[in-house]
């Protein structure tokens, strides 16, 4: 499993520039897979937790239960305006079960367990889009291969 932590570790510098792209807004959008294998996406909200990217979903939301059901995603940090760059991540959103991690999240962010899903993202691939000097700049990060840059004019 990649967490959070390992990716901080191999690409410190990329990791505070989507760490950032998420911080900046709270609504961001996860893709999911539904029973079928269509996609659903929707709305969400994701947090640092204990060397996690984390986030949480109503009891029983159809996204909790397509990740439940096959836990492979995608999160694109708010699409909005890329003042800060445009960031996805693609890989596994796993559930906490009860337990004591569930239990210090949930008095972190208020709530009651039991109330919420929590997922913990084994992340696959992270990649960062940002313009400078009119010049696209695409970093991509996978789990023990590094930073591979891409320059488009």
């Amino acid at each position: 499993m990649t967490d959070w932590q390992q990716f901080e570790t191999e690409a410190p510098e990329l990791a505070t520039a989507v760490r950032r792209c998420f911080e900046a807004h709270l609504h961001h959008v996860l893709a999911t897979l539904r029973r079928d294998g269509s996609p659903r996406v929707s709305g969400t909200e994701v947090q640092f937790h204990d060397g996690n990217l984390v986030m949480g979903s109503m009891p029983r939301a159809l996204k909790a239960l397509d990740l439940r059901r096959d836990p492979r995603a995608a999160l694109h940090a708010h699409p909005g305006e890329m003042t800060e760059g445009d960031v996805k991540v693609s890989g596994r959103a796993v559930e906490i079960p009860e337990g004591e991690d569930l239990r210090a999240y949930a008095a972190e962010i208020q709530h009651e367990p039991g109330t919420f899903h929590m997922f913990r993202w084994e992340l696959h691939e992270i990649t960062h889009t940002s313009v400078a000097e009119d010049q696209l700049l695409i970093r991509t990060w996978r789990p023990g291969a590094g930073i591979t840059d891409h320059h488009r004019s």
